[in-house]
C-alpha cells in the first residue's frame, strides 16, 4: 500500500511540475511575440527579427496577411497559405491583442500564440 501511495504522489508531483513548466513556456512565448509586435509597431522592420527564427525551443515567425513568410526557420519567401492552408487559416485568426491557436503540423499538434501588428503582419511562436 505504501508503494502505491508513493508512486501516486510521485505522479501527482510530476504533473504539477510539468504544468508549471508549461505555463512558464506559454508566458515566455507570449512575451517574446508581444515584444516583437511592439517593436514593429514602433518602427522596426520584420527583417530586424530574422535571428528570432532561430530561437530555441520557440522560434518566431512573421508573415504577411496573405501568408507570405518574412521570418521563419525554413519558409522565408514561401506562402504558408499555399504550403499548409489549414495552418495558415489558424494563424490568420491573429488579433491585435493576440490569441492562441491550435493546428497540426507534420503530424503533431501545435499551439501557437499569434498577434497582429498595426500594419497587419502576423507574428507568432509556439510549441
Amino acid at each position: 500500500m505504501k508503494r502505491v501511495t508513493i508512486i501516486f504522489l510521485a505522479l501527482i508531483l510530476g504533473i504539477c511540475l510539468a504544468t508549471g513548466a508549461f505555463a512558464a513556456d506559454k508566458d515566455a512565448i507570449k512575451k517574446q511575440v508581444d515584444e516583437i509586435v511592439v517593436s514593429i509597431d514602433s518602427g522596426k522592420k520584420a527583417d530586424d527579427f530574422k535571428g528570432a527564427a532561430q530561437n530555441k525551443p520557440h522560434y518566431v515567425f512573421i508573415m504577411k496577411e496573405d501568408g507570405d513568410m518574412l521570418v521563419h526557420p525554413s519558409l522565408v519567401g514561401q506562402s504558408l497559405k499555399e504550403k499548409a492552408e489549414p495552418v495558415y487559416n489558424e494563424c490568420s485568426k491573429a488579433t491585435p491583442d493576440g490569441t492562441w491557436v491550435k493546428y497540426e503540423w507534420k503530424g503533431k499538434e501545435k499551439n501557437t500564440y499569434v498577434r497582429k501588428t498595426k500594419d497587419g503582419l502576423i507574428v507568432g511562436s509556439g510549441y
